[in-house]
């Protein structure tokens, strides 16, 4: 094993876990044949044949199924130290990737982004939406904000605060379409989550709910479902912090509906970075504080379409 190159673990692991070159060159922004030399050069340097080419992929062999956990204990091993060395800088400045979904990105923490960065000129702030949660152990992010807690790795979570939905539809849409006998989504259309987000808090719930209402529209994105409610296609499960702006009317109250927590989720190696620090206490003070709809500070709600 003398000349190993310790970077081709990066593409070992890759590879392994993707099964595709194509997909491993995207992933690390590299071309397919430095993918392909890189693992070429792996295997030779320890003397073993790590994976099965085929038109399909690459599979790993017994022995590559072995080396990968001692591998994946390594990257574990990098990666801590990254997160030490993170957690030991005392200046806020540098980058901090944030993740957390689409609509808090765009409606609640870019707005706030200004003040931010008259705060903090030396940090570079990393936005990652998805709904799919990043691994803050595998630093695909320092920070994430969330409405589920995490139950497992090694976090420190803090709630910063409250998120309650209800159903709406445009003004428009409910004068067009009253309730049918005191029934409020009777005779009136939903649109709904696709079967990719069948596990989204308002999709169990409209299943759970409302099983045979009538679909008008399908949407992967909150946004989407916004704008299908603000063109007047029927009603949506909407937080309500994001309808301020709008001329929504309120169809089910949020006491009738269910509520989510929102967490600030950090990995315990970097709380005591200064920059991650400083994008966490930003988040809770200014952006959480001075939302009514999220800190629990709002008015009580109107009574169904009162708005």
């Amino acid at each position: 094993m003398t000349g190993m190159d310790w970077n081709d673990l990066k593409y070992f692991l890759a590879v392994a876990r993707t099964g595709s070159l194509t997909r491993t060159s995207a992933d690390l922004g590299v071309s397919q044949s430095t993918v392909g030399r890189r693992i070429a050069e792996f295997e030779e340097s320890i003397g073993m044949v790590l994976f099965q080419r085929h038109q399909t992929g690459y599979f790993l062999t017994d022995e590559g199924r072995e080396l990968l956990r001692y591998a994946e204990r390594v990257e574990d091993g990098i990666l801590a130290l990254e997160r030490g060395a993170a957690g030991l800088d005392k200046t806020p400045a540098g980058t901090v990737r944030l993740a957390t979904s689409e609509n808090l990105a765009t409606d609640l923490i870019i707005p706030a982004l200004p003040a931010f960065r008259d705060r903090y000129p030396g940090i570079c702030l990393e936005i990652i939406t998805s709904t799919v949660t990043a691994e803050l152990g595998r630093r695909e992010a320092d920070i994430a904000l969330r409405v589920v807690r995490p139950t497992r790795g090694n976090l420190t979570v803090r709630r910063v605060g409250h998120m309650t939905y209800s159903v709406y539809g445009s003004r428009e849409y409910i004068e067009r379409h009253p309730p049918i006998a005191g029934e409020p989504l009777g005779g009136r259309h939903f649109i709904a989550w696709d079967d990719g987000h069948a596990f989204m808090p308002a999709a169990t719930w409209l299943a759970r709910e409302y099983p045979g209402c009538k679909i008008a529209l399908v949407a992967s994105s909150l946004p989407a479902q916004i704008a299908a409610v603000r063109a007047g296609l029927g009603l949506a499960v909407i937080p309500d912090f994001l309808t301020m702006k709008e001329d929504f009317i309120r169809v089910i109250p949020p006491d009738q509906m269910f509520s989510a927590e929102v967490w600030l989720v950090t990995h315990a190696d970097l709380v005591a970075s200064a920059r991650v620090r400083a994008v966490g206490d930003f988040l809770t003070e200014e952006v959480m504080r001075a939302n009514p709809e999220l800190s629990g500070r709002q008015a009580p709600y109107p009574a169904p379409g009162a708005r």
